[in-house]
């Protein structure tokens, strides 16, 4: 019985559910909701650095802003940081406006990614790599549902991906698949780490951020 409630619990939702620090539009601020917002979007970049600090491969866009850093004098933060604001300005010939939430995604994440670096250590291990990873993976799933159910506006990424769809038709799942698979190389060739950790983000990150959103729509309903 018990083991069945904690599934039910778990359960992936397939919607996004209406939270109560949801706001009413991409600019509608509120203590509350900035700071669940900022929350969850510095879980989102603590996350992402424990991937970077799994050593055994980064998610997609990581990859390629590691890539960026071996390649540069950037440090990893700067390199997100940056690469995030050049994805932002595709959103201007595609028509697609930002919200709060967009711009302190640029921020916090890059922000915290910077930070995660610092105080996780760098693993050695294949199997503490793995763990990192699942945990990295976890965080992000979370840190997603967080700040997606504030609505104040996607990530650059995301806002790219749907603006994308929106001018040519191409479906959002093609469009998805296409951006990652080229930053994906991109990365690569500037020597960013694809692995293990890669195939294992692609696989689970979607679950992760499923399962978040059904925990919260769950704990809401309480």
């Amino acid at each position: 019985m018990r083991e069945n409630r904690i599934a039910n619990f778990l359960k992936p939702h397939k919607t996004v559910p209406h939270t109560p620090w949801r706001g009413k539009s991409r600019w509608d601020l509120s203590p509350s909701r900035f700071a669940i917002l900022s929350f969850g979007l510095s879980i989102f970049g603590l996350g992402d650095s424990l991937l970077i600090q799994g050593n055994v491969g980064n998610a997609p866009w990581t990859v390629f802003a590691q890539g960026l850093t071996l390649k540069t004098d950037l440090s990893i933060g700067w390199a997100t940081f940056i690469i995030s604001v050049c994805v932002l300005l595709i959103w201007i010939p595609l028509k697609e406006k930002p919200g709060f939430g967009t711009l302190a995604n640029i921020v916090l994440i890059a922000t915290f990614i910077e930070i995660g670096t610092k105080i996780f250590p760098l693993q050695h291990s294949f199997i503490r790599g793995v763990i990192f990873d699942l945990i990295g993976i976890a965080l992000v799933g979370i840190g997603s549902a967080l700040y997606i159910t504030c609505g104040l506006g996607p990530g650059p990424r995301d806002g790219a991906m749907t603006g994308i769809h929106y001018r040519t038709g191409i479906r959002v799942g093609r469009v998805r698949m296409g951006i990652e698979i080229t930053v994906l190389c991109i990365g690569f060739l500037l020597g960013g780490t694809v692995g293990i950790g890669t195939a294992l983000f692609a696989l689970l990150i979607g679950q992760s951020v499923a399962i978040s959103l059904g925990v919260l729509a769950r704990l809401t309903r309480q």
